[in-house]
């Protein structure tokens, strides 16, 4: 893909971003879950150290106070970067679609604790509607059985993640690395594996730099979902 089109590419991410600020803040006008996940919204005091954290008190001040701009600089480096690495690829657009709900995803987890589900489904439901055109037109329908495979793979794992002793993987994360699977496993188990594995490496150094700078105690409740993202959106980068 030449220069230009990369940066118009980049461009729409910016605006993407953005928009991903009053989607997410649907689902964040709530009191944040005790538990995370995706379920009832109970209200829970440890929050305000999560908010804390990652600079918002409430759910909502965060989304409405300096994250307009966070969100647009990160929509440009994630759509920019999909753009010059895949290119080439006839399913770059699915994975823009899923890149642009997963900037939801992510300010929602960031703000409250919480995937909520309607935005996951909207993320595999991109992924398999953008897939299965791309599959049927260049003659590869055997690459949907790996997808799904991807999928089912990713589920499982979190799920044994999850249901370990003191985990803090909600099945809201289960759900997203499921989906987040679709597209993984559509590139191949090696790009599956990056993207199950480099979301524990990256939460692990952001965990620890938050501890060191004291930012957050053993017990907090942070996110996992920016970490899943982020892992997939590097994994589908890497050749």
């Amino acid at each position: 893909m030449s220069a230009g089109l990369v940066t118009g590419v980049a461009l729409l991410g910016a605006l993407a971003g953005r928009a991903a600020v009053p989607l997410a803040g649907v689902f964040t006008d709530s009191p944040p879950p005790a538990v995370r996940g995706s379920g009832p919204v109970v209200p829970s005091s440890d929050h305000d150290l999560a908010g804390a954290a990652f600079g918002s008190g409430r759910p909502t001040d965060g989304l409405r106070t300096g994250r307009g701009v966070a969100a647009a600089l990160a929509g440009t480096l994630v759509f920019g970067g999909l753009a010059a690495a895949r290119g080439g690829d006839p399913a770059l657009p699915a994975f823009l679609v899923v890149a642009a709900v997963g900037l939801a995803l992510a300010l929602a987890d960031l703000a409250c604790l919480r995937l909520p589900d309607p935005l996951v489904v909207a993320a595999a439901g991109a992924a398999a509607l953008g897939l299965v055109p791309v599959a049927l037109a260049g003659g590869t329908p055997e690459r949907l059985l790996t997808a799904l495979a991807g999928a089912a793979v990713s589920f499982a794992g979190y799920v044994l993640l999850a249901l370990l002793p003191g985990a803090r993987l909600g099945f809201g994360d289960v759900k997203l690395a499921a989906a987040l699977g679709l597209p993984l496993g559509w590139l191949g188990w090696p790009t599956l594996g990056l993207g199950l594995l480099l979301p524990h490496l990256l939460n692990g150094v952001v965990v620890l730099a938050l501890l060191v700078a004291g930012r957050v105690r053993r017990d907090t409740p942070l996110p996992f979902g920016p970490a899943i993202l982020a892992g997939a959106w590097l994994a589908v980068l890497l050749p």
